[in-house]
């Protein structure tokens, strides 16, 4: 984990200290401009500080947006450093913040486009707009070569194929690892599409986050915070290959940021590492030992945050039935994954993993 920047130090305190709705609103904000690092950039001062104020109740989404925007109109007036280094930050981050506390999703490539048009609006010209041009771009981790992206040509009939294989395809009994696999496979094809001439990596990353929350998932905001710029680079290998230095498509460091944005995998997620020069070894590659499914994996997750949890809160968190959720807890005691002690009315769960 790289060193932390002073962001994130300043909000990590509500993280430890804070009530439970100062937490989740923390957790949002911390994924939100953790995200920006992606494209280099950095958010101000000014954002931080209206941030503190929203995680702490003193003012609401829309009275942030409202001080950002006027932040920098009045920025307008005059040439500032400021504007210029940090207001795409700021307001792509309220907006990221915005998007991710709506709990309102549809599973489409329409959506997708929408997430980008409410990201970008004002800052790009072609917000929501599909690219009309093909190009490449220089990667420092390939060498200076380059990813062959879609055909703009091709871009809506390759998203559409690719979200109803998605929407046909079923994790039911799937193992945890196999389930990693498949969603790495699908997040690094609708990447490669880069339906978005910029800001398709953010854009990606807050759609998968919002897919990966009707599994039930409370999302590691650490992860993205973090790694942000790791997890283009994962996206970056796992879709290129040369056959010439004999260097082929690699979803293995996509699959460690998915083992450590849904579960308490740590693996160490360097830049450097993404490398085509970088020699791995031996103790670098992806472990399997998850003997649970998805859905079993993110109600761990939930026991983990709160042992004393009743199953009627869980069904809630994960939008299942109750009825759902006794018999899936049913199935993981006898799987041997967690078992109930101090007795059923007051008692706890213990993980047995």
């Amino acid at each position: 984990m790289e060193k932390k920047e002073k962001w994130n130090l300043e909000l990590t305190k509500y993280i430890k200290q804070g009530e439970p709705t100062q937490v989740e609103k923390t957790k949002v904000w911390e994924t939100a401009i953790g995200l920006q690092d992606v494209d280099g950039l950095k958010p101000s001062k000014y954002l931080v500080d209206t941030a503190k104020e929203h995680i702490e109740g003193k003012i609401n989404l829309e009275e942030v947006k409202e001080r950002i925007n006027n932040y920098y109109k009045v920025l307008d007036n005059r040439k500032s450093e400021e504007k210029e280094n940090n207001e795409e930050a700021d307001k792509v981050s309220v907006r990221i913040t915005e998007i991710l506390s709506d709990k309102a999703f549809n599973f489409n490539p329409t959506e997708l486009i929408s997430i980008h048009r409410k990201l970008f609006t004002g800052i790009y010209e072609h917000a929501g707009i599909i690219r009309n041009y093909n190009f490449t771009k220089d990667e420092w981790i390939l060498n200076n070569d380059t990813v062959i992206y879609a055909s703009f040509e091709t871009i809506m009939p390759a998203l559409e194929y690719d979200f109803e294989q998605e929407k046909k395809f079923s994790y039911k009994d799937l193992s945890f690892d196999e389930a990693i696999k498949h969603l790495c496979r699908f997040t690094s094809n609708i990447w490669q599409i880069h339906p978005f001439c910029e800001g398709n990596t953010r854009t990606t990353a807050v759609f998968i986050i919002k897919y990966l929350r009707t599994f039930g998932f409370n999302i590691n905001d650490e992860v993205f915070r973090d790694n942000s710029w790791y997890f283009r680079n994962s996206l970056v290998r796992a879709n290129y290959k040369n056959f010439e230095k004999n260097i082929f498509e690699d979803l293995s460091y996509l699959e460690k940021f998915f083992y450590n944005l849904l579960s308490d995998t740590k693996y160490e997620l360097k830049n450097r590492f993404t490398h085509i020069d970088y020699v791995r070894s031996s103790k670098d590659k992806t472990s399997e030992f998850k003997n649970c499914t998805l859905e079993e994996q993110a109600i761990l997750n939930i026991i983990k945050e709160n042992k004393n949890i009743k199953q009627e809160e869980i069904a809630q968190i994960i939008n299942k039935s109750v009825r759902t959720v006794k018999t899936k807890m049913i199935e993981m005691q006898e799987k041997g994954l967690i078992t109930r002690i101090k007795g059923k009315k007051n008692g706890e769960w213990e993980i047995l993993l």
